[in-house]
């Protein structure tokens, strides 16, 4: 690069920058970093400190907010709400469905998804929810294990981003407002006010949730890469091979981020989605097909049957309930439905940026049933060919799980080797594992790019860099300091003021929906009857 593209490129950064949203997010990060480089111990400390109030004095909080959100896009997918159309009457969507729906779920579901695919449901199978009343490693284990694992990544995951995703989408195609989470709030505040200090708030509080989010997934990913080698070939790096490949990792993302929507985060998805469904397929058919078949099914009719028993159940007065000892519910539950809350500011941003021509329908139901719909199948599959090869004799899962403290980056690892051709398999987890990540921490990187220029669609490469830089520190510091288990404190402090900001969506788009439903179903009957296709039949 020339000193005069240089020069222009370094003057785009600063003229496009929020100084206010961005110099808070920025300096704020830096503090938390140097806190943990300068003060580890005293920085965990107060971190769990802060995680443990809100565990057990707010985990009612995070359980009921996530249950309404759910309530609410099902109410957007099959009530009148859902023909809306985020952009013009007559404007085609930005995206065929198919890229659409890879980059969203791509965006959405992480890496986690393969990190915890043959763990999460082992866990539950050991230790069972004391919901399920089940005794451990028997088949009713089995069944529940398999149902609390759809739970935590099934509808309720899902809502959360397209909540924040659709009014952002709304405002910014039908009435020209900014690309960023503050417009949530622009009927409350007024349009011409979402560069005053309620807006600001909302967007720092987005970036701080985000930075959360991400750091969380790049640490865990990072530990299992480096679990994967040490595993299968002896080779344990520690503090300075952590830091390594969570670098590694920082700059394929933002090498992906640099590249745009269309040249990195499309093709990317493209080929992360084909993937996925090739590993899925050769684990089911290769694996225990009609054991997988008989226990899913199952465990999905379960999930539908006591979805709301699940979504509110706290363990009040049980073994089990929040702060007792083994709290299930905190340690799972809370956990993960504050990683959603932490992740719904990037994807919902995201989401939105990708969703230009689409209906409020289309939206809903693509990021909610769509992805749930296709995320069952894989923790099915994987769960259940866990928990078979454990109670079958076939590996033990569990006891390697011991053998390495409980770290749950190892599950996959003698799951795999133990089908056919499970070398290769091995190998196709590990690169799924990248690229589902490199997938969300691009969306992410954009979002914050996106919220600290005040809702430019396309910032600069500095402002993108900067911030994949910032959160592969923490996500580094993190990870040597204390592990998966700082990650996931990290991540309940960051997502829960956000669920804050979820609920503020759901009442503006009740105010702003509600208050012009015989608008949009006059323009609805309108356009099918020149059409001649019926609303339904459009959708």
């Amino acid at each position: 690069m020339s000193e005069r593209d240089e020069g222009t490129s370094i003057r785009t950064f600063l003229d496009e920058l929020d100084y206010t949203v961005f110099g808070v997010g920025f300096v704020a990060t830096a503090i938390v970093v140097a806190a943990f480089l300068l003060r580890p111990d005293a920085a965990f400390d107060r971190m769990e400190g802060t995680n443990a109030f809100l565990w057990e004095s707010l985990g009612w909080a995070y359980l009921v907010s996530m249950f309404l959100l759910v309530v609410f896009v099902l109410y957007l997918i099959f009530g009148p709400w859902g023909n809306i159309k985020l952009g013009a009457e007559d404007e085609a969507p930005a995206f065929r469905f198919s890229a659409y729906f890879a980059m969203l779920y791509s965006a959405g579901i992480a890496a986690g998804i393969v990190f915890w695919g043959p763990a999460e449901a082992i866990f539950h199978y050991s230790s069972p929810s004391p919901l399920s009343g089940a005794e451990a490693e028997s088949t009713s284990a089995a069944v529940a294990a398999l149902q609390y694992t759809f739970f935590h990544w099934g509808l309720s995951a899902w809502s959360a981003y397209v909540i924040v995703a659709i009014p952002i989408a709304y405002f910014a195609y039908r009435r020209d407002a900014p690309m960023r989470i503050s417009t949530i709030i622009g009927p409350i505040v007024g349009f011409d006010n979402l560069d005053g200090p309620w807006a600001k708030a909302v967007d720092i509080l987005a970036v701080f949730a985000t930075i959360g989010g991400i750091a969380t997934t790049l640490g865990l990913v990072g530990n299992q890469f480096l679990v994967g080698l040490e595993y299968s070939a002896g080779v344990g790096l520690g503090d300075t091979g952590t830091v390594l490949v969570i670098t590694g990792l920082t700059i394929a993302f933002t090498l992906s981020v640099a590249l745009g929507v269309e040249r990195g985060i499309l093709r990317i998805s493209i080929f992360n989605m084909s993937l996925f469904a090739i590993l899925t397929a050769a684990a089911f058919i290769l694996g225990p097909t009609i054991y997988i078949v008989t226990v899913g099914t199952q465990a999905l009719g379960g999930y539908i049957n006591e979805f709301v028993t699940m979504s509110l159940y706290l363990g009040a007065g049980e073994t089990g309930g929040v702060g007792a000892d083994g709290d299930f519910v905190g340690a799972w539950t809370i956990f993960y439905w504050a990683w959603w809350f932490s992740w719904a500011p990037f994807v919902g941003l995201f989401i939105a940026r990708i969703s230009r021509g689409r209906t409020v329908r289309q939206v809903a139901a693509t990021g909610v049933l769509a992805s749930t719909g296709v995320t069952i199948p894989w923790f099915a599959t994987m769960g259940g060919t866990s928990i078979y090869m454990q109670s079958s004799g076939q590996t033990d899962i569990l006891g390697t799980l011991e053998a390495w403290g409980f770290d749950e980056a190892v599950a996959g690892y003698p799951l795999f080797e133990a089908l056919p051709a499970g070398e290769l398999l091995t190998v196709l987890f590990l690169v799924l594992v990248t690229t589902f990540f490199i997938t969300s921490a691009d969306s992410s990187t954009l979002a914050l790019a996106m919220l600290t220029t005040g809702g430019k669609e396309e910032p600069s490469t500095i402002n993108r860099v900067i911030w994949g830089g910032l959160m592969g520190a923490l996500a580094s510091l993190l990870m040597v300091g204390g592990g998966t288990e700082a990650l996931q404190q990290a991540a309940i402090i960051a997502g829960g003021p956000f669920a804050i900001i979820t609920l503020l969506a759901v009442a503006v788009m009740i105010l702003t929906f509600g208050g012009q439903r015989a608008v949009f179903l006059e323009e609805t009957e309108s356009t099918s009857a020149s059409t001649g296709v019926s609303a339904s039949e459009d959708d």
